[in-house]
């Protein structure tokens, strides 16, 4: 028997090693090795990974939670300010200063009393509790304001300490006090319409406030950067010893010559800075409710006026600077000039040919008339814009008042423009352009800030050559010599001037009862620092003044005061014995003053029959006459 076949090899199965693990893929092998080293013990590094993330979160709760205490024990800290409509919480502002450091507007802390509605447990509790208290708070509004589901608001804004103890004492859950800024005044009315004022919430709405917040500070306190007083102060040209001065001559003045209102400036025609500025009626910048009163606005900016003969210094520097005439040159005056129905005549007409120099001493209309015509409409009215008159004046007071000019210029209105009647400017545009005529010719816009030579030269245009501007000053101070300027003559100080009285338009017609009376004075006339401007608005004749309500017996005289007052102020040192105009200013030798008409003159008025141009002026002189005497039109 043949045995069973032997069994079949076993297949040969190679022994597995007990640590062998699956290899990974090759492109995470490679990232691993990016992330971490081949020896690294990645379970303690997520471990570590894990305690920093909790540190971190840790640490930003805790600042979370530190800054809810905060508004749960300081809610009237900064952190504690709420914003935004009529909730907004008056922010701090710059200190404004005088040009010798004295404060004119600075912030003060204040209390005010609010309310989170939705913490009170018995609102009409609360109700009774603080109208106990502070009886001038409303019994109605303040119910609404508590029973409402807000969050804050307002019961009363800058209450007083003792207020703020008696509500305190009261304990009322959800009733406390918020610290604020409130701008306070120091000299009150007298620089009313320089600074302007603010609002409840410390926002600038009027003069240099306003401008302050329309300069960058409105931005700052919506970026939070504006929140405390480490603010760079304000610094004004103003000076507040001079300031005073102009305020208290004017409120007597108007009360003297029972007026409805007073003005007056005081402008460096080196600079263009405003030394002061007053306007009668003012009013209390801390009570800017009485701002409201139409009465009591800033005459000098937001006003326009016919300003009468002061305009004739214009209409005389335009033909002079033109070379239409000359200081020796003559204008026919013999009689009313006749303009279609219009006539137009002097006030104490001389009825002779007048030299230039006479024509503005004696104020002749006809004069200043027939010298635009000589100039012609087209360049009288270029000439009048570019110095500024026919444009609104820009300067850091928003308010400011367009110039009323005539839509259809014609010689008509060249002629009544030439004596200061037809177009209405705001005093102090005025002032600027008549500073041009006496600095040497430039034309500086004012500035309430404080400006240096150097500074306003590069601002400066050239408007007049500077012999007409010398020609200019000689007339100034020749008309304080012998013409309508000479109650304005303070010795030792040299003072120019003109006179200027306008009637004022009523119903569209020209009063005989209301005038408008100023007066620009140049000091010193040699050398000119400063031009000052007076204006009385609707003055009344006096005994002393024998009835008479114009510039040369009203604001000429007060003008005196105030320079008296204020010149040595402004370090103006008097000088005494200083020859007579055409000597110190002309240089023409020793002849009298009055005695200015060239032998071309003099031919001219014998050729014509008039008389020679010596005769010294008229007494009253042009500006003073009787009130209710009609202007030519």
């Amino acid at each position: 028997m043949t045995g069973a076949p032997p069994p079949a090899d076993p297949i040969a199965v190679p022994p597995v090693a007990e640590d062998a693990t699956p290899r990974e893929p090759w492109h995470r092998r490679v990232i691993q090795s990016l992330l971490y080293s081949r020896n690294a013990d990645r379970s303690r590094k997520t471990r570590a990974r894990i305690g920093l993330a909790v540190a971190v979160f840790a640490c930003i709760y805790a600042i979370i939670g530190g800054r809810l205490v905060l508004y749960a024990v300081a809610p009237d800290s900064h952190a504690g300010r709420r914003g935004g409509g009529s909730d907004a919480v008056a922010t701090a502002r710059p200190d404004i200063l005088d040009r010798n450091g004295e404060i004119l507007a600075t912030d003060v802390r204040m209390p005010s009393l609010f309310a989170e509605p939705r913490r009170l447990i018995d609102a009409d509790e609360a109700v009774e509790l603080l109208t106990a208290v502070m009886p001038d708070l409303d019994t109605g509004e303040l119910r609404d304001r508590l029973g409402s589901k807000r969050g804050f608001a307002w019961l009363k804004r800058e209450i007083s300490p003792q207020q703020q103890r008696e509500v305190h004492r009261l304990g009322i859950p959800g009733v406390g006090f918020l610290n604020e800024n409130k701008r306070i005044y120091p000299n009150g009315r007298e620089v009313s319409h320089l600074i302007g004022h603010v609002n409840i919430d410390n926002q600038g709405i009027a003069g240099l406030e306003k401008w302050l917040d329309t300069n960058g500070l409105a931005d700052l306190h919506r970026a939070g950067f504006a929140s405390d007083r480490q603010q760079e102060p304000l610094r004004l040209a103003v000076d507040l010893r001079v300031q005073h001065a102009m305020h208290d001559e004017l409120g007597q003045a108007r009360d003297k010559f029972k007026a409805k209102a007073a003005a007056g400036v005081v402008l460096d025609v080196r600079t263009g800075e405003i030394v002061a500025l007053v306007s009668h009626p003012d009013y209390d910048p801390n009570n800017p409710k009485e701002a409201l009163d139409p009465n009591r606005m800033n005459r000098l900016t937001t006003g326009v006026f016919e300003m009468g003969s002061t305009f004739k210094a214009l209409t005389v520097a335009m033909t002079l600077d033109a070379g239409k005439m000359s200081l020796g040159s003559s204008v026919d005056a013999r009689g009313a000039l006749h303009w279609g129905k219009f006539r137009i005549s002097d006030y104490h007409a001389q009825n002779r040919v007048l030299s230039v120099p006479e024509v503005f001493t004696y104020s002749s209309n006809v004069g200043a008339a027939k010298m635009a015509l000589a100039v012609g409409v087209e360049h009288h009215k270029q000439w009048l814009r570019k110095m500024g008159q026919l444009d609104r004046l820009r300067t850091e007071l928003p308010e400011s008042a367009e110039p009323i000019v005539p839509k259809r210029w014609g010689e008509l209105n060249t002629i009544t423009i030439s004596f200061g009647h037809g177009l209405s400017v705001a005093p102090l545009q005025a002032l600027m352009g008549l500073a041009a005529t006496v600095n040497g010719g430039l034309l500086i816009p004012p500035t309430f800030l404080k400006r240096s030579e150097e500074e306003a030269r590069s601002l400066a245009r050239r408007v007049l050559k500077p012999e007409t501007s010398t020609a200019m000053r000689y007339l100034m101070r020749l008309n304080a010599e012998k013409g309508s300027a000479s109650k304005a003559n303070v010795p030792g100080y040299y003072v120019g001037g003109k006179t200027g009285t306008a009637e004022k338009v009523v119903g569209g017609r020209y009063s005989k009862t209301k005038l408008l009376t100023d007066f620009v004075a140049v000091l010193p006339s040699d050398q000119p620092r400063y031009i000052i401007l007076i204006m009385l608005d609707e003055p009344q004749g006096l005994p002393e003044t024998h009835g008479y309500a114009t510039a040369g017996w009203n604001a000429a005289p007060v003008a005196a005061k105030v320079i008296t007052r204020v010149a040595p102020l402004l370090g103006l040192e008097p000088r005494f014995d200083l020859p007579v105009a055409e000597q110190l200013i002309l240089g023409r030798g020793s002849r009298p003053a009055a005695d200015v008409t060239s032998s071309t003159t003099r031919r001219e008025a014998r050729a014509t029959g008039g008389t020679p141009s010596t005769a010294a002026p008229p007494k009253p002189p042009a500006d003073i006459r009787p009130a209710g005497t009609s202007p030519a039109r």
